[in-house]
């Protein structure tokens, strides 16, 4: 059993027929938000950057601000610190007030649902470092895990007509959230989790169980030509498209949605939300209508057992989507990545 642990940053989680193959998309779930709507969003994200600027001194700010078009942009990566250095200001070598801060940003930024899934990658991340294994050791001493070794930047100034990007992360986690007006792309993106399985207050924590689960849910439903079509004949053991692939083109594998029946499409579309779904709902209803007027030209691949509780991987790819799940040899230990070849640190917005 782990042990409880206490945060230092706090996160909150209160979130609380068939037809046949080659059928219609099905149906949006909602109405995509308005220009407006996504603009008022934008405005709180950029009221909530400056507010935490506000709270940094000189040097802080320094540390925190880049250039749009500075070569940050692309410095991501799933590694921790002291295999990989990050820029931008350490969330150890904050005050409890710019904490407070930066916490108000982040919600400001991400759906529930999303803010929920940084916060129990983060927590897994403390818990890795306070394990039995003793991993982690201090700054400057080989790699350290653990919730102070997160960074924030800004791409950008912040700004509610001109692009700029909020850049979080560290091991296990990078988000790049461009901004664009009333536009955000929150593409690459990794979310990725180990421990993949934690007890936090006596409650079982999967920072990444809904993709598992899902993943798993599609695969199971499909019939036995389907499941030919989509199991991949090699092994895919990482990601393809991971941190430092920027620019790299695959070929669309597996079965295409318009492969599917109604509720197969819809099991694929609901995977796509665990991605799409961690920015502010505003922006991801905006994303899963694209990505459903693309769905018939979305692919389903897969690699490895079918039971769930394996190791096993998976891809989900269309025109402008590449999300990756890949077990790294164990089902304790997840890497994941989220891309939009059309739209990666907002290219297609920020113009």
């Amino acid at each position: 059993m782990i042990a409880r642990i206490s945060l230092s940053i706090v996160f909150a989680a209160t979130l609380t027929a068939l037809v046949a193959a080659g059928a219609r998309v099905p149906a949006q779930r909602s109405t995509a938000p308005s220009a407006s709507a996504t603009a008022g969003t934008t405005a709180a994200i950029v009221t909530a950057a400056q507010k935490f600027a506000a709270t940094l001194d000189d040097a802080g700010r320094a540390k925190v601000q880049f250039p749009f078009d500075s070569p940050m942009k692309s410095r991501w990566s799933n590694l921790p610190s002291g295999i990989y250095e990050r820029h931008g200001v350490r969330m150890g070598d904050l005050t409890a007030p710019q904490k407070a801060a930066a916490t108000t940003l982040l919600q400001a930024a991400l759906s529930a649902d999303g803010y929920r899934k940084v916060n129990d990658i983060i927590r897994g991340d403390e818990v890795l470092r306070t394990g039995a294994s003793g991993r982690g050791g201090g700054r400057g001493r080989g790699p350290s895990f653990g919730q102070d070794e997160y960074y924030i930047a800004f791409i950008g100034t912040p700004s509610t007509a001109s692009p700029w990007m909020l850049q979080f992360g560290g091991h296990h986690l990078a988000i790049n959230l461009t901004l664009a007006g009333s536009q955000a792309s929150m593409t690459p993106s990794l979310p990725a989790a180990q421990p993949a399985t934690y007890t936090f207050e006596g409650r079982e924590i999967r920072p990444l169980g809904k993709e598992n689960d899902k993943g798993f849910g599609l695969i199971n439903a499909l019939d036995e030509g389907q499941r030919k079509q989509a199991i991949l004949p090699y092994r895919v053991s990482d990601l393809v498209l991971g941190a430092g692939q920027d620019g790299r083109v695959i070929q669309p594998e597996g079965i295409p949605a318009s492969a599917l029946n109604a509720a197969q499409q819809t099991m694929l579309i609901e995977i796509v939300r665990e991605w799409a779904g961690i920015m502010h709902d505003s922006y991801a209803e905006i994303r899963m209508a694209e990505i459903r007027r693309n769905l018939p030209q979305t692919y389903f691949a897969w690699s490895g057992p079918t039971t769930n509780g394996s190791v096993a991987y998976f891809r989900i790819q269309g025109p402008t989507l590449v999300i990756e799940y890949a077990p790294q040899n164990s089902v304790d230990h997840i890497h994941t990545i989220y891309r939009d070849p059309t739209n990666d640190y907002g290219a297609a917005i920020a113009k």
